[in-house]
């Protein structure tokens, strides 16, 4: 049987529901030779007489009933797949899973809660990581999408830059170099200061830059988390280079200060990152879609 074609099975089915040759090639808008071969090749395959004829009409044999029995379910499945397709591509259920690294998530639950809002029926999960997880999840590909500062090299990877990510110079309000204007970078590097674990983006960014510049970076404190260097900062511990979306509460609250300091911010952007070759689903691809639009919008509105 698996040698038997669709338009086969729909011919039989035809002839079942009709109980005629002629009458199922009209509904078919066959001629009645066409389905008298696709009868005869069916016939073929199956090894037995699926019809016998009396009068004008022909009746199934016992293999044709239960060919046709299985005929049935073959179209009862193929039905409720037409309808679950039809709720996919209109998004009244899925799934979607989302990593992102730790900097991400002071914007990345607000993006993907609007998205539920708009298909609230989709089920949606974020993940937290820092970045070495994520590279983890991503070579086992356990998620949808990846959220990133910079898409790893290590990997092929399809990867979409849809938000701008100024990393800036951060210090305690009231830090002697808290007023001051254009703070050369020279100066800034004399200050101790507090960075992400290495393997952080923001890290590789902000030694990259003084690098750039002959210059090193006095790090008094490895930290685990953007919380725990934001604490330190208000305690006096030093100062820092982070990502902005990161510290807009705090700045707000007047309780940090972003630094004027020459060569920075580091303009950088957010990616969204999945393994090379990933096929999307329907819900995965309208996410993107959807990243696209929350960037476009963003991006007229400004900073």
């Amino acid at each position: 049987m698996r040698h038997s074609t669709f338009r086969q099975l729909e011919v039989f089915d035809a002839i079942m529901r009709l109980g005629s040759f002629r009458k199922a090639a009209e509904d078919l808008f066959l001629t009645q030779p066409t389905v008298s071969m696709q009868m005869k090749k069916l016939t073929q395959t199956v090894g037995y007489p699926l019809f016998e004829q009396a009068g004008k009409r022909v009746f199934p044999t016992e293999v044709g009933r239960e060919l046709h029995k299985t005929t049935r379910e073959i179209f009862d499945d193929l039905a409720r797949f037409d309808m679950a397709l039809a709720d996919l591509k209109g998004l009244k259920r899925g799934a979607l899973s989302i990593a992102v690294v730790t900097t991400a998530k002071y914007f990345a639950p607000g993006i993907l809660g609007r998205f539920c809002e708009r298909y609230p029926t989709i089920e949606a999960s974020l993940k937290v990581c820092n970045r070495a997880h994520i590279i983890e999840r991503l070579i086992a590909n356990k998620d949808d999408f990846y959220i990133l500062g910079q898409p790893p090299e290590e990997i092929e990877v399809d990867a979409e830059a849809f938000l701008a990510n100024s990393l800036v110079a951060v210090a305690s309000n009231d830090h002697p170099l808290a007023d001051q204007k254009q703070i050369p970078l020279r100066r800034f590097a004399e200050e101790p200061f507090l960075l992400r674990e290495p393997g952080s983006g923001t890290r590789a960014a902000t030694e990259r830059l003084f690098a750039e510049h002959g210059l090193k970076v006095r790090v008094r404190m490895d930290l685990e988390s953007n919380e725990a260097i934001k604490q330190a900062i208000m305690a006096h511990f030093g100062v820092s280079i982070l990502s902005r979306h990161t510290i807009m509460m705090e700045i707000a609250s007047g309780h940090l200060k972003v630094l004027d300091v020459e060569h920075l911010p580091i303009a950088r952007s957010w990616y969204v990152v999945n393994r090379k070759g990933k096929s999307p689903s329907l819900v995965a691809s309208a996410f993107r879609d959807y990243l696209r639009e929350y960037a476009a919008e963003s991006n007229r509105l400004g900073p």
